[in-house]
């Protein structure tokens, strides 16, 4: 194989044994591979973190991750850096995520960032099969050209379709196709300018208009607070909630998700947020 070019693989399993979510199985081809499992909140949520070895995805490359979770386990998964997506010799480079989550079972899907270098060729694609009472929350934040070094956007391709199905049934599907244009980037309809885009998303539970209300609350007091500069919104789902950003700050968007994140975990989950350790350092 061509060094530059990976065809990688990742399987997780996680089931819930004797009170303790374990994970079952890890197999993994290279760059894809897991760190081995901990549990900084106790043994009911096992933590689990993504390792890309190769530092970066190419052109060419064809990278797939599935993940399953057994009914009533709960799992927590990352990356252990953000994700850079390099430019491209003219081949796109393809992810695809498929995850099932039992019965009762949660899992939350937790990535860093990616950044997409100008000319760039992208695709991802993200299927989630949930079983009846499964929860899935899961964000994506891509931030559109090496912002400190004044590199933007103006060329490439960068495409992300997320599907979350329950009995055959769509309970939200979500496809965002950005080309690097000029245009775009700076059109209201686009990106307005800015560099950082991000989606947060709770599916599998019915979302009150309280809940949504109070998110909205924690972004318009961060604003006032002069926390928060960019765009943000929330709206609720078939079964759940969606929020969406739109600014320049990576610090940003991750100190409001995190916020969104503590206030749904205390909601769904009577727990709070546990940051992963690989977010500290």
């Amino acid at each position: 194989m061509n060094s530059s070019r990976w065809h990688g693989k990742l399987q997780l399993d996680f089931a819930l044994q004797d009170g303790t979510t374990l994970m079952t199985r890890s197999q993994g081809t290279a760059p894809l591979k897991i760190q081995r499992p901990f549990y900084p909140e106790g043994a009911e949520v096992c933590h689990g973190v993504i390792l890309h070895t190769a530092g970066g995805i190419v052109g060419g490359d064809r990278l797939r991750i599935d993940l399953q979770v057994a009914p009533s386990a709960h799992a927590l998964i990352t990356t252990a850096a953000a994700s850079k997506i390099y430019r491209s010799n003219g081949q796109e480079a393809e992810q695809t995520i498929q995850i099932s989550v039992g019965e009762g079972a949660c899992l939350e899907w937790l990535p860093q960032e990616a950044i997409a270098f100008a000319s760039a060729i992208y695709r991802q694609n993200l299927r989630i099969e949930l079983a009846p009472s499964a929860t899935w929350l899961g964000w994506e934040v891509t931030r559109f050209g090496r912002s400190a070094s004044g590199e933007r956007f103006t060329e490439g391709t960068w495409r992300s379709h997320t599907e979350v199905w329950q009995q055959g049934k769509p309970l939200w599907i979500d496809r965002q196709w950005l080309e690097g244009d000029r245009t775009i980037l700076d059109s209201p309809h686009g990106l307005n300018g800015c560099a950082v885009v991000g989606s947060f998303a709770l599916v599998g539970r019915a979302a009150t208009p309280e809940i949504v209300e109070k998110i909205r609350r924690l972004w318009t007091e961060g604003q006032s607070a002069g926390k928060y500069n960019g765009e943000a919104g929330v709206s609720r789902l078939i079964s759940g909630l969606l929020c969406r950003y739109r600014g320049n700050s990576n610090s940003e968007v991750r100190s409001w998700f995190r916020d969104v994140w503590q206030l749904l975990r205390l909601s769904y989950m009577q727990r709070s947020a546990c940051l992963p350790r690989v977010w500290q350092m």
